[in-house]
């Protein structure tokens, strides 16, 4: 008598089975028969949404406690849902930030001739973030200029040709202010010209170039002029903005809030894509 399953409940033992949408099953507790709707994490638990022949729906914990056919199962998470997620994954991580196909097995190559100067330290940092792994690859290195005020003479100390391409993006490049002269000035060279880009965006400082949603704000507030800019931007946001120490605090909890180009204006997207292109480019 005992050398059978002697303990197997009368219905049988539950057995696993994925909750895909139209899957009929009944929930012992209460009764509720209904085809599976969907399923969904609420509060850290799967839920499995049930639809009744009637048309309503009702939720109830993934996992035990349900009847298919008569035979308990346990309900899991879908698998067509658990493909989907997990392609999105491999998806995901077969990309750099920046977008660009990731390669991997591939080490950063030497540092080529060329160079893309930005302004200043935040510049760099978020041009890092988003493109570093693809200027590696490429052997491009960005630099740092003290400002751009003697921008013409930084050019010529760095003497561009073929081989050696200089891509510079700048601040608040708009018409009628003192960069788009400096800028205009530049590009009328023609001993340099064809190994020179200057490109620039519109914003007051890099930090306006991070979507204002990722701090969420609609748009990034007008700081009056008698107000430094980044402190008057710590204020709105409820952050210290009395040292230099704060203020790089502040712009590590913005960087933080980047994850992707997607997290960035296009306008700066396109000029730093643009600069790649430029710089990378085999001489003729």
């Amino acid at each position: 008598m005992l050398s059978g399953d002697w303990r197997r409940p009368p219905r049988g033992r539950s057995r696993e089975l994925a909750a895909e949408p139209g899957l009929v099953v009944e929930e012992v507790e209460t009764g509720w028969c209904g085809a599976v709707v969907h399923v969904e994490k609420a509060g850290g638990v799967h839920v499995v949404s049930l639809e009744d022949r009637h048309g309503r729906v009702r939720g109830f914990p993934l996992g035990p406690g349900f009847l298919v056919d008569g035979s308990p199962v346990i309900l899991t998470p879908p698998v067509a849902a658990a493909k989907a997620t997990l392609a999105a994954a491999r998806q995901a991580a077969a990309r750099t930030a920046s977008g660009s196909v990731a390669v991997t097995g591939e080490r950063a190559k030497v540092a080529s001739g060329s160079r893309i100067w930005v302004e200043g330290r935040h510049d760099a940092e978020l041009v890092e973030k988003v493109w570093g792994a693809d200027l590696r690859i490429e052997g491009v290195v960005v630099e740092l200029l003290d400002g751009i005020d003697d921008l013409d003479a930084a050019i010529r100390e760095f003497a561009p040709d073929p081989q050696h391409r200089l891509g510079v993006l700048v601040d608040h490049l708009v018409p009628g202010t003192k960069e788009s002269a400096i800028v205009e000035q530049v590009r009328r060279r023609g001993d340099y010209g064809r190994c020179v880009k200057v490109l620039g965006h519109p914003y007051v400082d890099v930090w306006q170039s991070v979507k204002p949603a990722r701090l969420g704000w609609s748009q990034w507030p007008d700081i009056p002029r008698s107000t430094p800019w980044k402190h008057g931007i710590c204020a709105a946001l409820g952050w210290p903005h009395a040292t230099q120490a704060d203020i790089a605090r502040a712009w590590k909890q913005i960087l933080g809030t980047v994850g992707s180009y997607a997290d960035l204006e296009p306008t700066l997207l396109a000029s730093v894509e643009e600069l790649i292109d430029f710089v990378t480019v085999p001489p003729d």
